[in-house]
């Protein structure tokens, strides 16, 4: 039995033996065999997008290329040929083609992020306008119009700027994915602070504190206890005040209304003028390709009804920011739909709104009343048989 169990543990020796002398080879070639296997998979993977001639001697392949790249690309032929030793040259000769080119915008690490974003939502024809170009300001600045805080600002500046002086560093590394996020887009984030930092030093916030920063307030309180100043506001002794908002607003009696009106309307003064420039751009890439048909009944219809509405609602922020009128206007558009010829008092002295829904004999039996032209008159108010 001790012979027997001998000769078994001489043969598992051998075979462990064996085996560790083969793992050891082969931890040699490994590395040597996965490089050949790659190289072998990329050669394959490139012939698999090439034709092969009809005289079974020449491989064919086609595709699209930047015109700018063309020497480019024969230099790389060239050297390709060189290093490979190469008896025969590789033939590059430009095809004229039928079918539409694919789109191609140029970037670097600087618009690339910008250029995501906007194919994330749709890709432009060949030879279309970019809307990248408009959207490296608008849309960080439209961030910027709802961000508004200088102090917020600053913080977001001084992490992007990390990013940024970093980025040869970090660009080597595996970050996670938020920070992967955050690092490509490093530069939109940059213009971000950059626009937030201005929209809040208009804001005249420093984490939602006001400062005196350009100089002093344009109004002080009634009383050196400012106790009324919640009630019945402040009183204005000098000149306004030189940039933003003037800081003694916060806490006043009018607050409220004055800073919803400035951020609540400009927003949608900027939004209508944003969306205006798209449809514009549409107007130019139908022109540029005399496309008729998507001038007269796309480009037409979509000014129309965009700015009959809410140009319109643009057009009455401004005159009641110039006129100073206290009507509703979310009275004056919902009741323009739904009871256009209901009169809503006060809420719709803009414009006269009502004044042109009017029977026509009204209008003949009461012009006589207006005092004079440049008065706006509401037929209501005339005593008409």
């Amino acid at each position: 039995v001790s012979e027997r169990l001998a000769e078994l543990q001489t043969t598992i020796d051998a075979g462990i033996r064996h085996r560790k002398n083969v793992l050891t080879t082969v931890g040699y070639q490994i590395e040597k065999w996965i490089l050949w296997v790659r190289k072998e998979k990329a050669i394959y993977h490139t012939l698999n997008m090439l034709n092969v001639d009809v005289t079974k001697k020449c491989l064919v392949g086609e595709g699209w290329v930047p015109v700018f790249a063309k020497a480019q690309i024969q230099e790389a032929l060239h050297r390709a040929t060189f290093d490979s030793n190469s008896q025969i040259g590789t033939i590059f000769h430009t095809l004229h083609a039928t079918e539409s080119p694919p789109t191609y915008f140029k970037t670097n690490k600087f618009t690339g992020a910008f250029q995501e974003i906007v194919d994330a939502y749709g890709m432009a024809k060949y030879r279309e306008a970019n809307p990248t170009v408009f959207t490296i300001i608008t849309f960080p600045f439209l961030f910027a119009v709802m961000f508004g805080d200088w102090g917020h600002g600053l913080c977001l500046l001084m992490a992007t700027l990390v990013l940024i002086l970093r980025e040869k560093k970090l660009g080597r590394q595996k970050l996670g994915d938020i920070m992967e996020m955050a690092f490509a887009g490093r530069y939109i984030l940059f213009m971000m602070a950059l626009f937030s930092i201005y929209c809040g030093l208009i804001y005249n916030e420093f984490f939602s504190v006001p400062f005196n920063i350009f100089g002093p307030s344009a109004y002080k309180c009634r009383d050196p206890s400012c106790s009324d100043a919640t009630r019945g506001g402040l009183i204005k002794y000098r000149d306004p005040y030189p940039f933003g908002v003037d800081p003694m607003w916060r806490g006043s009696r009018t607050e409220l209304p004055f800073l919803n009106s400035l951020k609540m309307k400009m927003s949608i003064l900027l939004g209508v003028a944003h969306m205006n420039l798209g449809i514009i751009l549409s107007y130019f890439n139908a022109k540029y390709f005399s496309n008729a048909l998507n001038i007269w009944y796309q480009f037409v219809p979509q000014m129309i009804f965009l700015n009959s509405l809410f140009g319109y609602l643009s057009l009455l922020i401004i005159i009641k920011w110039c006129t100073g009128s206290k009507a509703d206007l979310y009275h004056v558009m919902i009741y323009m739909f739904l009871s256009p010829t209901d009169d809503i008092g006060e809420k719709s002295t803009l414009l006269g709104s009502k004044t042109f829904t009017d029977p026509i004999a009204t209008v003949g039996f009461c012009c006589s009343s207006l005092d004079a032209p440049s008065k706006t008159f509401n037929f209501e108010e005339a005593t008409c048989s």
